[in-house]
């Protein structure tokens, strides 16, 4: 099952049910006494609760008439760097100075985490994505997004962007705030799937598709499986001596990288999409 937030043709934020992904059709929750995800999320039976909503609750809506929302409402979202090979030979590539770093953290007991965004600056599905004014080397980073409730349960998975500035980050590692925390650089989308374990998420594929006017100048494809660290791993540290009462999302680092002398222009459209999720879309802009 599915979960989003969407707006009505009056601007009313709702939250909707889809029993699948490529479903026509969603089921309006917000009628039927749900006010937001969190509500659900927190719930201790969320699979029974959301059977009973699909059996009893009737009305329907087209997903074509609705303008989706991020999936996520007051959680804060976070990342974890270095988690798959590719990754951490990319970063020892871009960074002249710091490259013995990022060997040492993908081999290490603790994961980098860093924090990634607020909820009311995650991007929608079809707003656009940016990329820095003051940055050479700007890339979409496509990752399985974990969600967790405020208890640490796993609850779901959604597909993100953690667009990057490859050179700010390269040229200092003190400067990864920068590289990765500015307007537009988040997003999430396009709903949370639920009622599904980490064994079957790692049996997902992950695939990037970049068009610029029209044509497609990159594409790439990586395998959740090698992600190195478990999920629980990974949520045990992020919860470890933190707080997070609304729940919290976490980027679980990227598999994809186009090459160096690649970098995103203004009007590209990224695409990204995990087989058991579906697809994030996004054109991009200049901040």
């Amino acid at each position: 099952m599915y979960l989003c937030r969407f707006h009505t043709s009056d601007g009313e934020v709702r939250v909707g049910l889809l029993e699948r992904a490529h479903a026509a059709e969603l089921l309006d929750l917000t009628d039927a006494g749900i006010d937001g995800l969190g509500t659900l999320l927190e719930s201790a039976d969320l699979l029974p609760e959301l059977r009973r909503l699909s059996r009893e609750h009737v009305r329907k809506q087209s997903i074509a008439a609705m303008k989706l929302l991020p999936p996520i409402e007051a959680q804060e979202v976070w990342a974890a760097g270095v988690t798959y090979l590719r990754s951490r030979q990319a970063r020892m590539e871009e960074s002249e100075f710091s490259a013995n770093a990022y060997d040492r953290v993908y081999e290490a007991a603790r994961p980098e985490l860093f924090f990634k965004s607020a909820a009311e600056k995650v991007v929608a599905p079809g707003e656009p994505v940016g990329i820095r004014s003051d940055g050479r080397w700007n890339v979409p980073e496509p990752e399985l997004a974990l969600v967790f409730n405020s208890r640490r349960d796993l609850v779901g998975f959604t597909v993100g962007n953690d667009m990057s500035s490859r050179d700010i980050e390269g040229e200092n590692l003190l400067y990864l705030p920068q590289a990765k925390v500015y307007h537009r650089s988040c997003a999430l989308g396009p709903w949370i799937r639920v009622g599904t374990t980490e064994e079957d998420a790692r049996s997902w594929k992950i695939i990037l598709v970049i068009q610029r006017r029209g044509q497609t100048i990159f594409q790439g494809e990586t395998k959740v499986a090698n992600i190195k660290r478990s999920f629980s791993e990974l949520g045990e540290y992020l919860f470890r001596c933190q707080q997070f009462p609304n729940g919290a999302v976490l980027l679980t680092g990227t598999g994809i990288v186009p090459p160096d002398d690649f970098t995103l222009e203004a009007n590209d459209s990224v695409s990204m999409e995990i087989s058991g999720i579906g697809k994030l879309t996004n054109p991009v802009m200049v901040v």
